[in-house]
């Protein structure tokens, strides 16, 4: 068992890692019962649902299954969680449960941010992605069919039950997907780290326990180092958005469905690898160690055509713009990255259509 605190003075909490994690999910709410509503979808709950719902039997569970996949991550299914929080009379002491990837987390969270002005939340993530990056940190959001994430709150969990176990039963596209966000981290805040990840590609594609353990523990570890610095993302936890400008971009272009949100942030991270190697920020040698790990780890490195003006469009739409600028995270070395504003869109443009 692995257990990382994200420090927030008295909004700290737990992120415990381990197999077999959800059998302690009782531990979650001692004391009396609880109203509990869990949100996860189908594909989810045929696994975990009774697992947990079996741990949880002396409380008043309710649940709440959406559909499968980014597009449901609506006003349309926020409103729809709503109604039922409602019609069943939950009150102010209730807790939200998100049992599954990044999107029930996401709207799961925003639930949890804006029913009565704030109630309990727990994230147990399902997916490498969710585990490694969006259950940690307090971002929750749903979409708008004008972009990704643009209607959220920061709002943080009381704790995070990861089980590793989960990741047996993903697919392999999604589970490639997770690896995305775990590169991200090495490239942008632990050179030993990325060392590691190269190391131990066999390893992570076969999904051994030991490797995913560590892998999951070191990336929650730093991402809970970077909101612990910069919980509302003023300052260093820009950085943990490397390649998401680009990746929001090709979400939004495909309607949510043809990309996952790992294959978009990988091919993201490529065209801000080349832009920094462009603008003489990053060297050859480390933006083709970057393209190579993603590559071995079996992700996209090129991504969509699409023309200019609409990749533009996309990324102006993105929460990054400041005073009608664009800001891209860049790598700087294997390790370290930086925010820049100062590219012109000539230059964007070249690199972007030399990567798809």
């Amino acid at each position: 068992m692995a257990k990382v605190t994200v420090k927030l003075a008295e909004r700290s909490y737990p992120i415990d890692i381990s197999p077999k994690a959800l059998r302690s999910a009782a531990n979650l709410f001692p004391g009396s019962p609880r109203q509990i509503l869990i949100v996860t979808n189908p594909t989810v709950a045929e696994h975990y649902l009774q697992p947990l719902l079996s741990v949880l039997h002396s409380h008043h569970v309710e649940v709440f299954n959406m559909q499968d996949g980014e597009e449901y991550k609506s006003l349309t299914t926020y409103a729809d969680i709503m109604q039922q929080l409602i019609s069943a009379g939950f009150n102010r002491d209730c807790a939200i449960i998100a049992l599954g990837g990044g999107v029930v987390g996401d709207l799961a969270g925003f639930v949890a941010s804006t029913y009565q002005r704030g109630v309990d939340f727990y994230q147990i993530p399902t997916t490498l992605l969710a585990q490694v990056d969006s259950s940690v940190g307090g971002k929750t959001a749903i979409n708008h069919p004008l972009g990704k994430n643009l209607i959220g709150a920061f709002y943080q969990p009381l704790a995070v039950l990861i089980d590793t176990d989960c990741l047996q039963t993903l697919s392999a596209r999604n589970y490639r997907s997770g690896l995305a966000e775990v590169v991200k981290y090495g490239v942008i805040y632990d050179a030993e780290f990325f060392s590691w990840l190269e190391d131990h590609v066999d390893e992570l594609r076969n999904r051994d326990t030991a490797a995913l353990t560590y892998a999951i523990e070191r990336s929650c570890a730093i991402k809970a180092e970077v909101v612990a610095a910069d919980e509302r993302e003023s300052g260093i936890r820009a950085l943990l958005n490397l390649g998401h400008t680009f990746g929001h971009a090709i979400e939004a272009a495909t309607h949510y469905g043809e990309w996952t949100h790992g294959e978009a942030v990988a091919a993201g991270t490529v065209i801000a690898s080349k832009l920094s190697e462009v603008t003489q920020k990053l060297s050859s040698s480390d933006f083709r160690r970057v393209v190579d790990l993603l590559n071995q780890l079996g992700l996209p490195i090129k991504a969509p055509q699409m023309p200019w003006q609409d990749w533009l469009s996309y990324m102006q739409r993105d929460k990054k713009v400041k005073d009608g600028k664009l800001h891209f995270v860049l790598p700087t070395a294997i390790g370290s990255a930086e925010v820049v504003s100062n590219i012109e869109h000539e230059t964007v443009a070249a690199v972007i259509t030399e990567c798809c």
